[in-house]
C-alpha cells in the first residue's frame, strides 16, 4: 500500500505543471483518419470519445510504465480491483476486468450462450455485440423504444419467455442519450432477473447524476452491470471495462475466460488507477460536456432539428426538417459523424467534443 501511495504521489507532482496548462490544450485529434483533400485531422464526432484525451494523471502514469512494458500487469491487477470496488460501494470479487466493456459484453453472451434460446434487446441501443450472439444459435427479440426515444420496460418484461436467457439495457441508452427511471428499472430488474440475467450498460452513466445499481448486484445473482474507462475517462484506446455481478456470477464468467488476469496491459492498468484518483479532471469533463452539449441542442433547435433530451456525451436528433445533403456538409468540413439510425424521421447522433468542434459543426451545417 506504502508502493501505491509513493507511486500517486509521485505523479501527482508530475501533475503539477500540466495543471496550468489550458484545460482544452488537453484535446486530442487523431491523425489516423484523414478525409480526401484535407491535411489537418478531422473533427471526430462519431465514436462518443472523450475529445479531452486521458486524465493528466493518467498521462503520466503511462509514460512512467512504458518501461515496464515487458511484464505482465498481475502484480497490479489487485490495486486497480480494489479501486473499481471502492469506487461502486462492492466488493473486490464483485468485479472482473476487460478490455473495455465490449470483452464484458462478448463474455456474458457466451455465459447466456450456453443453453441456447433468445435475448431481449431495445431497438435502437448499442447492438455491434448481436451478430456473433445469432451465429451462437441464440434468437434476437427486439423490443421498440417508446416515442420518446425511451427502453419499454414494460414490453420488455412482457416479452421475456421460457428460453429468454439474457435482457440487455443500455442506460443511459446509446443511441438515444435517454435514461430509464431508476425506480422503474430497478422494478424491472427485480421482476426479470427472475427469469433471466439482466445485463445493465452503464458506459455513459458518469455523465449523469444518476445511481448505478450496482447496489443491487451483492443479493441478485442474475443481475450483471458494464462500466468503462473509454468514455469519461478517456481511455477508448486503451481498452479498459469491467464487470460488476455478484461473486458466485464473477466465478462463472472468470470460468470462461482463458488467461483472466492477462486482458489488460501494464500501461492500461495504471492508467485506470490513475484516473480513478483524478477527481478534478472529472468534474471538468463533466462541466465542459454539459456547457458544449446545451449550446449544441439550443443551436440545433434553431435550425428546426428536434432533439431528444440527452444523459451522455452525444446527441440524438431529427434531421427530417434539414433541406440540405447532412453527411456532404460533415464532409465537406473535414467532420467525421455517424449515420442514419432510423429512418422513419431520419434520426441521426452526434458526439459532443470541444466547444470549439461543435461550433465548427453547427457553422459546417448551417
Amino acid at each position: 500500500m506504502s508502493n501505491r501511495r509513493n507511486w500517486l504521489k509521485q505523479i501527482g507532482l508530475g501533475a503539477v505543471g500540466l495543471g496550468f496548462c489550458q484545460f482544452e490544450a488537453f484535446a486530442n485529434p487523431s491523425e489516423e483518419y484523414l478525409l480526401p483533400n484535407f491535411d489537418k485531422s478531422p473533427i471526430l464526432l462519431r465514436s462518443n470519445e472523450n475529445p479531452y484525451g486521458p486524465s493528466p494523471l493518467a498521462r503520466i502514469a503511462m509514460t512512467k510504465s512504458i518501461n515496464n512494458s515487458n511484464r505482465y500487469a498481475w502484480n497490479i491487477y489487485p490495486e486497480l480491483i480494489t479501486a473499481i470496488a471502492k469506487k461502486n460501494n462492492v466488493l473486490d470479487n464483485n468485479i472482473l476486468l476487460g478490455a473495455g466493456s465490449t470483452e464484458i459484453l462478448d463474455l456474458v453472451l457466451q455465459y447466456s450462450s450456453l443453453n441456447k434460446g433468445n435475448f431481449i434487446i431495445a431497438e435502437n441501443t448499442f447492438d455491434y455485440w448481436t451478430s456473433p450472439s445469432e451465429k451462437l444459435g441464440i434468437k434476437k427479440i427486439a423490443v421498440p423504444l417508446t416515442k420518446d426515444k425511451k427502453h419499454d420496460l414494460t414490453a420488455m418484461l412482457q416479452a421475456i419467455d421460457s428460453d429468454t436467457k439474457m435482457i440487455y439495457i443500455c442506460n443511459p441508452n446509446n443511441p438515444t442519450g435517454t435514461i430509464c427511471d431508476r425506480e422503474k428499472l430497478v422494478s424491472f430488474v427485480k421482476e426479470a432477473t427472475k427469469k433471466a440475467i439482466v445485463f445493465v450498460d452503464e458506459a455513459y452513466i458518469d455523465f449523469t447524476k444518476e445511481q448505478s445499481l450496482s447496489d443491487l448486484v451483492i443479493d441478485n445473482k442474475n443481475l450483471i452491470i458494464t462500466k468503462t474507462f473509454s468514455k469519461m475517462y478517456g481511455l477508448a484506446g486503451a481498452r479498459v471495462g469491467y464487470a460488476i455481478a455478484n461473486a458466485a456470477t464473477i466465478d462463472s464468467l472468470n470460468i470462461l475466460k482463458s488467461s483472466p488476469g492477462l486482458s489488460i496491459s501494464k500501461v492500461s492498468t495504471v492508467a485506470a488507477i490513475a484516473s480513478l484518483n483524478d477527481e478534478k479532471f472529472i468534474q471538468e469533463v463533466y462541466a465542459k460536456n454539459e456547457e458544449a452539449k446545451k449550446y449544441t441542442i439550443d443551436q440545433l433547435t434553431q435550425l428546426n432539428l428536434t432533439c431528444i433530451p440527452s444523459y451522455s456525451n452525444f446527441i440524438y436528433f431529427s434531421l427530417e426538417n434539414y433541406k440540405k445533403d447532412f453527411f456532404k456538409q460533415l464532409e465537406l468540413n473535414n467532420i467525421i459523424g455517424t449515420k442514419i439510425y432510423e429512418e422513419n424521421g431520419k434520426w441521426s447522433r452526434i458526439t459532443i467534443g470541444t466547444m470549439k468542434e461543435m461550433q465548427q459543426f453547427i457553422e459546417a451545417i448551417k
